[in-house]
């Protein structure tokens, strides 16, 4: 009976450890989806911090020029200030909404090192069955 067990365990062993090896390597993707998950919703909130940015100024130069319009005949010197004012607010939209444009077109695909990980390890598994 001792031959019959010890067969068993040795024909257990390198299964066990295969389902040791695959569960360690789902562990490791799973960290690495979480990583990136991590740094996506990062991403998202700086790009939805320059939108807001973006359209809080471009609101500010909209009253600004408001303004500008309303005294543009008044007094000398008045409206040259409420102009520059208005110009700095509008490019300083400009600039982040850019930015945030840019942000998004320039995102990289989501779970990408996640995906190529998975990739790596078919290709690994593949070459072991063959």
């Amino acid at each position: 009976m001792t031959t019959d067990t010890q067969s068993q365990r040795a024909e257990h062993s390198p299964l066990r450890r295969i389902f040791g090896s695959v569960f360690s390597i789902l562990q490791t993707r799973l960290e690495l989806i979480g990583i990136e998950l991590a740094e996506e919703k990062d991403r998202l909130l700086a790009v939805l911090f320059l939108g807001l940015a973006a359209m809080m100024l471009a609101v500010m130069a909209l009253i600004s020029l408001s303004v500008l319009i309303a005294i543009a005949f008044w007094d000398t010197y008045r409206w040259q200030a409420l102009a520059g004012i208005t110009i700095v607010y509008a490019v300083a939209a400009l600039v982040c909404g850019l930015r945030a444009r840019s942000n998004l077109h320039n995102a990289p695909a989501v779970f990408e090192a996640t995906l190529s990980e998975f990739e790596k390890d078919r290709e690994i598994f593949r070459k072991h069955s063959n």
